[in-house]
């Protein structure tokens, strides 16, 4: 199994209130699946995204990737293991402002010690930019860019290091209809090729996309279906 939850919660204590973001949660990933998590506001959705893809610990409870338990590891191991093995596509895109596309695409090999600057990290960058269609946009920096085309980018940094297992938190929310509608196609030629994905949205149309759809309410899952 790629990816495990077991028993799985996490609380956040305000004051004297204790919440209960995720509650208990057991879930299982398989390789290749593209899942939609959905739900309310404060249902635990993004809670679960940050706990599964290990940004933030579990209360308790344990995350298994491919059968290990990474929610043992300290902050160090799970950094590494989330550049090596983990993609990300935000709403925000979180692109450096100052930086090329190209460079913002290389950021994550940067991070796993690999001289940025040789000939074959450069040509791996390219060729995820191209991958996305954006060969000609190598040398814009985000403010030269649209919503869609940002987003793209931000694709390419999530696919550079090869990862098994991509984390898209609403991946069309700040883009319009027609950017929306690229970045779906995307994602859903990407599931094709064998990635497994899983995707937080509120918009239905988006999640459609998807061949698993979980709802979160109130830090539990409430409906877990294919389509």
């Amino acid at each position: 199994m790629l990816l495990s939850l077991k028993h799985v919660s996490k609380n956040y204590q305000i004051g004297e209130t204790v919440i209960h973001a995720l509650d208990d949660i057991s879930l299982t990933v398989k390789e290749k699946e593209f899942l939609a998590i959905m739900g309310p506001s404060g249902s635990g959705k993004s809670t679960f995204l940050q706990v599964a893809s290990m940004l933030a610990e579990p209360s308790s409870g344990e995350v298994l990737l491919n059968d290990v338990a990474v929610s043992a590891y300290n902050e160090v191991q799970r950094a590494h293991l989330r550049n090596k093995q983990i993609g990300f596509i935000f709403q925000s895109f979180n692109l450096l402002a100052r930086t090329t596309a190209l460079d913002n695409v290389l950021m994550p090999l940067l991070y796993a010690g690999v001289d940025t600057n040789s000939a074959s990290a450069k040509a791996k960058a390219k060729e995820m930019l191209s991958r996305v269609g954006l060969s000609d946009r190598l040398g814009n920096n985000p403010a030269q860019l649209s919503g869609g085309q940002q987003q793209r980018v931000a694709i390419a940094r999530a696919l550079i290091n090869d990862p098994s297992l991509i984390f898209a938190d609403e991946p069309t929310g700040n883009l319009d209809s027609k950017s929306g509608e690229d970045i779906k196609k995307i994602l859903q030629d990407l599931n094709r090729e064998g990635k497994t994905i899983i995707m937080v949205t509120h918009e239905e149309d988006v999640a459609a996309i998807a061949k698993r759809q979980i709802v979160f309410k109130d830090g539990k899952i409430v409906s877990d279906h294919k389509s």
